[in-house]
């Protein structure tokens, strides 16, 4: 492997869409076992609050975005959901079509977050779970977002946050740089990309500037709920009716 492919799976702050990508299709294949160990198991509770909040039903459109292998969007579908699984990564797709291609109502589809491939008002939910925080322009994600979003259809953004417990915050903070990287070397295929998502993290706004970010992309009744101490954070928002 030359120099060159080397850096292009090992992501930086700088999200240049094809070193993101690469990372993700390396590690597409145990990318949710490493998650479930990396977590200790908070990432399976995570995605039942996250489902919880789109409160899905048989019949509504849904986009899954930044999917991954499809696991979130497997449990969207259960309800009877039309659901799109959506994510830049083609090693991701091509993971999760590997594993959940049969189940019915899920479809897989190659997105960028920032240029969605979708016509307006397309959706009645539009959800992402773990992956705002790696496109290159979240704001105009969260616009794009918008747009495919049907009038008075909702946002879930279920994202990394900061907890607010000063004792707390030290103590995860202890996690994610001395043990995190010792376990990721461990389980991972690629170490240097949970280098890269634990650096995201740290840099990565708070859930006030981010309920900012969604608000002003032009959501409604915007609201958040920290999960497991705030280090995870459930945000919403509804899209507004025309001349609302």
């Amino acid at each position: 492997m030359s120099d060159h492919d080397a850096d292009i799976h090992k992501a930086d702050l700088g999200k240049d869409p094809a070193r993101v990508s690469g990372m993700f299709d390396e590690v597409a294949a145990g990318y949710d076992r490493t998650n479930t160990v990396l977590s200790l198991g908070q990432d399976r509770l995570w995605r039942i609050a996250t489902t919880r909040a789109v409160a899905p039903h048989a019949g509504q459109r849904i986009l899954d975005l930044a999917a991954g292998t499809g696991a979130s969007s497997v449990a969207l579908a259960k309800s009877g959901a039309e659901v799109t699984a959506g994510d830049f990564s083609p090693g991701m797709i091509a993971e999760g079509r590997r594993r959940h291609g049969h189940v019915p109502n899920v479809t897989f589809v190659q997105a960028d977050a920032m240029d969605l491939p979708f016509e307006d008002d397309s959706f009645d939910a539009v959800t992402i779970s773990f992956g705002l925080r790696n496109v290159n322009d979240p704001k105009r994600a969260l616009r794009e977002m918008l747009r495919v979003t049907a009038p008075g259809g909702r946002l879930v953004v279920c994202e990394f946050s900061h907890p607010q417990n000063p004792a707390f915050e030290g103590v995860y903070r202890f996690y994610n740089d001395r043990i995190l990287p010792v376990v990721a070397k461990t389980v991972s295929s690629n170490a240097d990309a949970y280098d890269y998502l634990n650096e995201s993290i740290r840099d990565w706004p708070d859930q006030v500037t981010l309920a900012g970010w969604v608000r002003d992309a032009g959501w409604t009744q915007v609201a958040h709920r920290d999960l497991t101490f705030g280090i995870v954070a459930l945000h919403r928002g509804v899209k507004p009716h025309a001349g609302a």
